[in-house]
């Protein structure tokens, strides 16, 4: 049996802060009692308590988003981890696909969590931005760490009924379990993953995963990000074994295996 919160009202404030992270926009209270299936009444006191803490700032519409104290705690967190600083000084070391925006994320569940970027010349009609979640079944650094897990692994992370309901952001047809196992099979015997446009229109993203000394699956992944229309077959591959090449560069410098997907 699950053991009971200790403290309930941290739990449904943990959830208000998650839900806003996760929304395209500003929230209503009406909007977070509906998602949430919380009363306004008990909404409305954690709310005005999140903002006293300035964890959440309200805005002149009534609407809600998160505060600056946030800020404060993501940049501590990223400030720790070391993995940031070694993305930058391995891609300085290699210059691999200059004029390409290079990404790495991390993964929390079924999402990845974008943590740095290095952004490219060419025009991709989509930003990356740090903190930015994402499916990690629609994304290429994400299809990366995930292939690192035995299937069982991903058969309980992904358990029947819980995948379906991940859809990409344009809002094509939902990613099921076998579609996703297959997808990771792949990526092992390419030995790189692929989006195609799962992400966002007319955008191919190809990538690998990183390992640390401590933990036998991917700590993070790499990924670059290409339009489209320009990815043929030899770009495709070039820029699948250059991530590789990265990846592989970063495992180094954290102590970890070298890319064996």
């Amino acid at each position: 049996m699950k053991e009971k919160p200790a403290a309930p009202a941290v739990v449904r404030a943990t959830a208000i802060l998650d839900l806003i992270a996760r929304s395209d926009g500003p929230l209503s209270l009406a909007d977070m009692a509906r998602t949430l299936g919380l009363p306004k009444s008990s909404l409305h006191g954690l709310c005005a308590t999140l903002e006293q803490q300035n964890l959440i700032t309200r805005l002149n519409s009534g609407t809600m988003t998160l505060g600056p104290h946030v800020m404060m705690w993501a940049h501590a967190f990223l400030a720790r981890i070391d993995i940031t600083q070694e993305f930058f000084a391995s891609w300085d070391d290699m210059r691999v696909l200059p004029e390409d925006t290079i990404t790495l994320s991390i993964r929390d569940g079924q999402e990845i969590v974008y943590i740095a970027c290095r952004n490219g010349h060419r025009p991709l009609g989509f930003t990356f931005r740090t903190g930015m979640r994402l499916p990690a079944a629609r994304t290429a650094t994400g299809l990366a760490m995930l292939s690192t897990l035995p299937s069982q692994r991903i058969r309980a992370l992904y358990a029947p009924g819980s995948a379906s309901t991940e859809s990409a952001s344009d809002g094509t047809s939902p990613f099921m379990l076998d579609q996703l196992l297959e997808e990771l099979q792949q990526t092992r015997q390419r030995g790189y993953s692929v989006d195609h446009e799962g992400v966002h229109k007319g955008m191919d993203c190809f990538g690998a995963p990183v390992f640390d000394s401590l933990h036998p699956e991917a700590v993070a992944g790499v990924a670059v990000s290409i339009p489209a229309g320009t990815a043929d077959t030899a770009l495709q591959e070039h820029a699948g074994q250059a991530m590789r090449k990265l990846a592989n560069r970063l495992s180094e410098r954290l102590g970890g295996r070298q890319n064996q997907i």
